[in-house]
């Protein structure tokens, strides 16, 4: 069995890579050791999670939302039922996948894949006899994985990865989350809104660590004022059973008296590592560094020929939309083409509520280049579709260069959030300016218009504010 590309994973990136080099006439085999495609994202991550943010967004909305509106309700909860909910979200997504690697004729091979050099990927189906594929490239996408947390032994019941959080047969009385970042902020949004307390400790003096600064703080504020508890440059050192719960061991950063927080469970947030162990990469001579990611060149070229990786395994943001734009910049690039990824113009969304998006760079990190720049500024407060929304927390922030106007970094912390910022994305894709993004027509009454009074601002010239 030979093919022109092979790719190992079925994530985001896998699937997508293996789909436009079919697109572009290539030969192409996909090897996928879970039962279904769609890697983390689609199976454990992204999309079961959002069906949970979801429901339970709405699930609060009708218990402490409608009555303003006029509408009575008392929501019940069956959280079985928004378990299957999400499972069917989940199967069609996967499925969806399944579908377009038929409709592309992708062959698709079961099993754990090892590189084995040459050109050779042995695919070993889980009590089967192995296969050996043959392929001129040879490409991983085998995401990441969970980081472990030394003193909390994950076990999926009480001490949970985001995998656990996701299927938890009953709502917490107290959930102790370990990681002020994407992954424990939204699932501790779901957890909190179904009735769960909530307790966050993060090891920085900061929740969210590489965002704007400012969106952080409002953030923070925010997530308490809804009834998260948080504690800062603290560290969790242990944790032991105490009857159906546990008890946690939280003592400061630096070091100092602990105490110990009596919790249900405990979810373990602190971040993925890539997963390249197993795959014989060390073996074929593939270099890595101390992360555990491949090295890579411009065009995804690990140093050994004919070895190719996209996605979580390298360098840069462990995010979905990231490895799938390099998928299809790696398929081009192997069928002649000039594929390309712009990383200066990839969007970043939190989906808790309010929703948090940025592309592009912070204050902090204009800053620290020295880089000169004004910030336009806009309250939804001020916005007409926000205010009669009764969805005002939140604002927008647009950074351009003091001297072209070029837009640099857009930040948002408000309601749709993560849709909004495709637009600034988009500008900054063709290298826009403040001016540009003041003077486009936006309809009214939206919640895009508190981007465009964001980019007025940048001149001293927002109209309502």
């Amino acid at each position: 069995m030979t093919y022109d590309l092979i790719v190992i994973g079925t994530g985001p990136g896998g699937y997508v890579c293996a789909i436009r080099a079919a697109q572009l006439g290539l030969k192409v085999a996909v090897v996928e050791k879970r039962a279904t495609h769609g890697g983390t994202c689609l199976n454990v991550g992204c999309i079961p999670s959002k069906a949970l943010l979801h429901a339970s967004e709405m699930f609060e909305e009708a218990g402490h939302g409608f009555a303003t509106m006029g509408i009575d309700a008392t929501p019940t909860l069956d959280l079985a039922r928004m378990q299957v909910f999400k499972d069917e979200g989940v199967k069609g997504n996967v499925q969806g996948v399944e579908f377009l690697l038929k409709k592309n004729k992708i062959d698709a091979h079961r099993g754990t894949g090892r590189v084995l050099g040459g050109g050779k990927v042995e695919v070993m189906p889980e009590g089967g006899p192995a296969a050996v594929l043959e392929g001129k490239a040879i490409v991983i996408a085998t995401g990441s994985e969970v980081t472990k947390l030394k003193g909390l032994e994950i076990d999926e019941q009480k001490i949970v990865s985001s995998t656990g959080a996701l299927t938890l047969a009953k709502v917490p009385g107290r959930l102790l989350i370990v990681g002020g970042g994407v992954i424990g902020l939204e699932l501790g949004s779901v957890w909190r809104r179904l009735g769960a307390q909530v307790i966050v400790v993060e090891y920085l003096d900061r929740i969210l660590p590489g965002m704007d600064g400012e969106v952080g703080k409002q953030f923070q504020r925010i997530l308490t004022k809804q009834g998260m508890t948080f504690k800062l440059s603290s560290k969790v050192t242990g944790a032991r059973s105490i009857g159906d719960g546990l008890a946690v061991d939280v003592e400061p950063s630096a070091g100092g008296p602990g105490e110990s927080l009596a919790v249900d469970v405990v979810l373990v947030a602190t971040g993925r590592r890539p997963f390249t162990q197993g795959l014989g990469l060390a073996e074929a001579g593939v270099e890595m560094d101390k992360q555990g990611r491949v090295l890579v060149d411009e065009h995804y070229q690990s140093n050994v020929a004919g070895i190719f990786a996209i996605g979580d395994v390298i360098a840069g943001p462990m995010l979905a939309h990231k490895a799938e734009d390099e998928g299809v910049a790696m398929a081009e690039i192997l069928a002649g083409q000039a594929g390309h990824v712009n990383y200066g113009v990839i969007p970043n969304v939190i989906y808790t509520y309010p929703e948090v998006a940025s592309v592009g760079a912070t204050e902090e990190e204009l800053k620290t280049a020295g880089v000169a720049f004004v910030t336009g500024k806009f309250p939804f407060m001020a916005n007409g579709r926000a205010k009669v929304n009764r969805t005002t927390d939140g604002f927008v922030k647009v950074l351009a260069d003091a001297k072209t106007d070029r837009v640099l970094g857009v930040h948002i912390i408000g309601p749709d959030a993560g849709t909004i910022i495709s637009e600034a994305a988009v500008l900054m894709e063709f290298g826009g300016s403040a001016e540009d993004l003041a003077r486009t027509c936006h309809a009214h009454p939206t919640l895009s218009e508190a981007v465009k009074e964001a980019a007025m601002a940048v001149a001293g010239r927002a109209v309502h504010m």
